[in-house]
């Protein structure tokens, strides 16, 4: 047990060092061998229907959106929920999505990437940009901000407000289309089962979703 938790552990870290820029040749070199270790330990896989409240948000570049019609937009999505001043969990999901959207690779553009901040009072839009610049976020990764309320009725919709932003805890979200089941992830899923779980999901048969 040790060991396999180690293991996710080594893949997280190296997901987060190709992120931020750092020993990326040597990252690049083991990402395959890492990733494949230990797969889907620590991690719950269930499907859920969850219906997108109506509200609105701020992108981080300051454009005020309706939720639905920004999850709406006949991309499949992957969704997170982060807030920028989080030391912790919130710099390895945002690594994850970061090392996930580059092994997505020319497919990248057909993604829509979502990070809603549960820290909305704090998280402005030019705070968003630039928690988001360290990880290299291409035009596909939006983060959001908004009213209290808004974010709130949010993370509930999704079922991981947790009463306090330092109960915060790991849940990626995936979609393969408006209508279709999310796949819900609690844990600290590698960026390779992220893109299989993806590639999975997108190319399943629509109503034939299973948590796998």
């Amino acid at each position: 047990m040790k060991a396999q938790v180690w293991g996710q552990i080594r893949s997280l870290v190296l997901a987060l060092t190709v992120a931020l820029g750092v020993a990326g040749a040597y990252a690049h070199e083991h990402a395959d061998e890492t990733a494949g270790q230990n797969r889907d330990s620590a991690v719950s896989v269930t499907t859920a229907d969850y219906a997108v409240p109506n509200v609105q948000l701020v992108r981080e570049d300051g454009k005020v959106i309706s939720l639905p019609d920004e999850m709406n937009d006949g991309r499949p999505v992957v969704l997170n929920f982060i807030f920028t001043s989080c030391t912790s969990i919130c710099p390895l999901l945002s690594a994850v999505f970061a090392e996930f959207d580059r092994q997505l690779g020319r497919d990248r553009n057909k993604v829509h990437l979502m990070s809603i901040s549960i820290d909305p009072e704090a998280d402005t839009p030019a705070h968003l940009r630039e928690y988001a610049s360290r990880f290299k976020p291409g035009p596909e990764w939006h983060h959001y901000t908004g009213t209290l309320t808004a974010s709130l009725a949010a993370q509930r919709a999704f079922n991981v407000y947790r009463g306090d932003k330092m109960n915060h805890t790991p849940v990626t979200l995936l979609r393969a289309a408006p209508g279709q089941p999310w796949l819900r992830l609690e844990g600290f899923v590698t960026p390779h089962d992220l893109l299989v779980k993806y590639r999975r999901l997108t190319e399943a048969p629509p109503h034939a979703i299973a948590a796998r």
